[in-house]
């Protein structure tokens, strides 16, 4: 998992509440175990019409921000089925960071577990950042993990609250997996002498 430290990028506005997980990525892009290649069916329904043609109005099909890395969005993002492909695709296409109001619990959890920082604000705080990201390309935010402030383009800074282990996690790249090699020697130790006192195991 790549670490996440601090991002200074493009923020796409979505001030839609309810944003669900079938809205992120719709369920006939399930089948797939694959963490890849997800990114071009993001918001499928909503970027691409039944003919496969882009819809221009739709945020992401906007020039200003096909390369967003940080999106802002309305109450209760990542609501619905319980499904990983949602942080996925997601990641895949770019996206490292979400701000809201409200996650969906299981949603909110996932991105944790993908390298996606997900970060919880009041909705002042949501306002402002949204105004800012419907400047353009040209508005960037930056999110930094270590001080824990997002600061936008002309420079107001707000401090956001994160767990300290999860921060942990995202500071040095380190899934579940990763969390595990972690103790890859004491595991090892373990080991040996489990085989020593219990050879026959």
């Amino acid at each position: 998992m790549d670490k996440f430290t601090k991002l200074t990028g493009i923020a796409a506005p979505m001030p839609l509440v309810n944003i669900d997980t079938d809205m992120i990525i719709p369920k006939q892009f399930l089948k797939t175990i694959q963490r890849s290649g997800l990114g071009k069916n993001l918001f499928d329904e909503m970027r691409y019409t039944q003919d496969g043609a882009e819809i221009p109005d739709f945020v992401l099909n906007q020039p200003a921000y096909r390369k967003a890395e940080i999106i802002v969005a309305g109450d209760n993002f990542g609501c619905g089925s319980s499904r990983e492909h949602a942080p996925w695709a997601l990641l895949d296409f770019g996206i490292r960071c979400v701000i809201s109001t409200s996650f969906a619990d299981i949603f909110f959890n996932n991105c944790f577990k993908n390298g996606i920082l997900p970060i919880v604000m009041p909705a002042e705080v949501v306002a402002v950042l949204m105004d800012d990201a419907k400047k353009g390309e040209n508005a960037r935010i930056t999110v930094d993990l270590e001080a824990q402030t997002i600061t936008t383009s002309d420079g107001q800074s707000f401090p956001f609250e994160v767990d300290s282990h999860r921060k942990h996690c995202l500071l040095n790249g380190l899934d579940d997996i990763g969390l595990t090699l972690e103790k890859a020697a004491a595991i090892d130790a373990f080991e040996a002498k489990n085989k020593t006192l219990h050879p026959w195991a």
